[in-house]
């Protein structure tokens, strides 16, 4: 199959998938090149390169959480910014350092965070279906 087809393929894809899968397939992306910087240290401009990723990532979830119209209630907004303010400081650190042991809570905080918003998809998913599925007057 030629590129031009798997590129027209992976388009259609992302315009079938709801907000919460898109904001999973950026944090497992970003998890899976920390993961790749990691085992390759001495490479920093991909060190580099992976926790620009992740910080950039990061930065649009801190703007979204400022908008107006983010919908999350306030305690969720204050948990999610504290946990990026976190994530901005291990990832100075890990650019100082350029120590792979630095890149270990990264991973884990966005493989967990991808993990959560992969299942609340699917038992919205299920939820949804299920509605559609009842008997009128129910």
């Amino acid at each position: 199959m030629s590129k031009d087809k798997v590129a027209v393929y992976q388009q259609q894809q992302k315009r079938n998938l709801s907000p919460r899968e898109v904001e999973a397939m950026a944090f497992t992306k970003a998890a899976l090149l920390l993961e790749d910087a990691k085992k390759q240290t001495g490479n920093i401009e991909e060190f580099a390169k992976a926790l620009r990723f992740n910080h950039l990532l990061w930065t649009i979830i801190q703007a979204d959480l400022t908008e107006p119209d983010n919908q999350l209630p306030p305690e969720i907004k204050a948990n999610v910014m504290s946990l990026s303010i976190f994530v901005d400081k291990q990832t100075t650190k890990a650019l100082r350092s350029s120590s792979a042991g630095d890149l270990d809570v990264l991973i884990n905080i966005n493989r967990n965070l991808a993990a959560g918003l992969r299942t609340n998809a699917e038992t919205a998913g299920q939820a949804a279906q299920a509605g559609g599925a009842r008997p009128t007057g129910a």
